[in-house]
Protein backbone atom coordinates (compact mmCIF):
# COMPACT_ATOMS: atom_id res chain seq x y z
CA UNK A 1 0.00 0.00 0.00
CA UNK A 2 1.69 3.08 -0.38
CA UNK A 3 0.28 5.03 2.46
CA UNK A 4 2.56 2.88 4.40
CA UNK A 5 5.94 3.26 2.19
CA UNK A 6 8.68 4.82 4.15
CA UNK A 7 10.27 8.33 2.72
CA UNK A 8 13.89 8.82 2.27
CA UNK A 9 15.95 9.92 5.27
CA UNK A 10 13.64 7.11 7.47
CA UNK A 11 11.24 9.68 7.60
CA UNK A 12 7.18 9.07 7.29
CA UNK A 13 4.64 10.53 4.68
CA UNK A 14 2.46 12.76 6.49
CA UNK A 15 -0.44 10.70 5.69
CA UNK A 16 1.61 7.67 8.01
CA UNK A 17 2.01 10.31 10.79
CA UNK A 18 -1.96 11.57 10.78
CA UNK A 19 -3.00 8.31 11.14
CA UNK A 20 -0.46 7.32 13.71
CA UNK A 21 -1.08 10.73 15.61
CA UNK A 22 2.37 11.65 15.24
CA UNK A 23 1.49 15.09 16.83
CA UNK A 24 5.25 16.32 15.78
CA UNK A 25 5.59 14.92 12.27
CA UNK A 26 2.43 16.48 11.53
CA UNK A 27 3.60 20.03 13.11
CA UNK A 28 7.05 19.59 11.04
CA UNK A 29 5.93 18.19 8.03
CA UNK A 30 2.83 21.39 7.85
CA UNK A 31 5.18 24.07 8.37
CA UNK A 32 7.24 22.74 5.94
CA UNK A 33 4.75 22.55 3.35
CA UNK A 34 3.30 25.94 4.29
CA UNK A 35 7.05 27.62 3.40
CA UNK A 36 6.65 26.01 0.26
CA UNK A 37 3.73 27.09 -0.88
CA UNK A 38 4.39 30.76 0.35
CA UNK A 39 7.76 30.50 -1.36
CA UNK A 40 6.11 29.27 -4.92
CA UNK A 41 3.11 31.92 -4.49
CA UNK A 42 5.55 34.65 -3.85
CA UNK A 43 7.43 33.85 -7.12
CA UNK A 44 3.97 33.15 -9.09
CA UNK A 45 3.14 36.90 -8.41
CA UNK A 46 6.58 38.38 -9.29
CA UNK A 47 5.94 36.89 -13.01
CA UNK A 48 2.23 37.90 -12.83
CA UNK A 49 3.32 41.20 -11.99
CA UNK A 50 5.55 41.55 -14.87
CA UNK A 51 3.43 40.19 -17.20
CA UNK A 52 1.14 43.09 -16.06
CA UNK A 53 3.64 45.54 -16.15
CA UNK A 54 4.39 44.00 -20.16
CA UNK A 55 0.97 44.08 -21.00
CA UNK A 56 0.24 47.75 -19.30
CA UNK A 57 0.68 49.60 -22.49
CA UNK A 58 1.93 52.80 -20.73
CA UNK A 59 -0.74 53.27 -18.75
CA UNK A 60 -0.08 54.66 -15.51
CA UNK A 61 -2.78 52.64 -13.39
CA UNK A 62 -1.68 49.81 -14.86
CA UNK A 63 2.37 50.14 -14.56
CA UNK A 64 1.30 51.41 -10.25
CA UNK A 65 -0.95 47.87 -9.95
CA UNK A 66 1.82 46.03 -11.73
CA UNK A 67 4.56 47.15 -9.66
CA UNK A 68 2.79 46.83 -6.23
CA UNK A 69 2.19 43.80 -7.58
CA UNK A 70 5.65 43.12 -7.98
CA UNK A 71 6.62 45.11 -4.72
CA UNK A 72 4.58 42.97 -2.49
CA UNK A 73 5.15 39.62 -4.05
CA UNK A 74 9.17 40.79 -3.20
CA UNK A 75 8.06 41.18 0.38
CA UNK A 76 6.35 38.02 0.61
CA UNK A 77 9.60 36.15 -0.76
CA UNK A 78 11.71 38.22 1.95
CA UNK A 79 9.84 36.97 4.50
CA UNK A 80 9.01 33.21 3.58
CA UNK A 81 13.27 32.85 3.39
CA UNK A 82 13.16 34.75 6.93
CA UNK A 83 10.39 32.27 7.95
CA UNK A 84 12.51 29.82 7.13
CA UNK A 85 15.54 31.02 9.07
CA UNK A 86 13.30 31.78 12.02
CA UNK A 87 11.43 28.48 12.17
CA UNK A 88 14.89 26.34 11.52
CA UNK A 89 16.34 28.36 14.92
CA UNK A 90 13.02 27.81 16.77
CA UNK A 91 12.31 24.11 15.66
CA UNK A 92 15.99 23.00 16.50
CA UNK A 93 15.91 24.72 20.10
CA UNK A 94 12.45 22.70 20.30
CA UNK A 95 13.36 19.89 19.13
CA UNK A 96 11.79 20.07 15.57
CA UNK A 97 14.08 19.73 12.55
CA UNK A 98 11.49 21.27 10.17
CA UNK A 99 14.06 22.01 7.53
CA UNK A 100 14.88 18.48 6.95
CA UNK A 101 11.32 18.45 5.41
CA UNK A 102 11.82 21.25 2.56
CA UNK A 103 12.42 18.54 -0.13
CA UNK A 104 10.78 18.92 -3.24
CA UNK A 105 10.84 15.24 -3.94
CA UNK A 106 9.33 14.53 -0.50
CA UNK A 107 6.19 16.58 -1.53
CA UNK A 108 5.50 14.92 -5.30
CA UNK A 109 5.67 12.12 -3.49
CA UNK A 110 2.92 12.95 -0.52
CA UNK A 111 1.20 14.28 -3.19
CA UNK A 112 1.63 11.37 -5.38
CA UNK A 113 0.12 9.07 -2.33
CA UNK A 114 -2.78 11.49 -1.77
CA UNK A 115 -3.58 11.27 -4.92
CA UNK A 116 -3.29 7.53 -5.71
CA UNK A 117 -4.98 6.36 -2.92
CA UNK A 118 -8.23 7.94 -3.87
CA UNK A 119 -7.87 7.91 -7.37
CA UNK A 120 -6.85 3.87 -7.82
CA UNK A 121 -9.78 2.89 -10.08
CA UNK A 122 -9.34 5.52 -12.86
CA UNK A 123 -7.13 5.46 -15.84
CA UNK A 124 -6.58 7.60 -18.80
CA UNK A 125 -6.89 4.64 -21.17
Amino acid sequence: MAAERVTGGGSKSIIDAASNYEILEIINRGLAYAIIVAGFLSVVFIFVGGISFILSGGQEEKIKSAVSTIRYAIIGLIITILAIVIVGTVGKAMGLDIIKYINFSDIIDTITNITSEGGSSRSLD
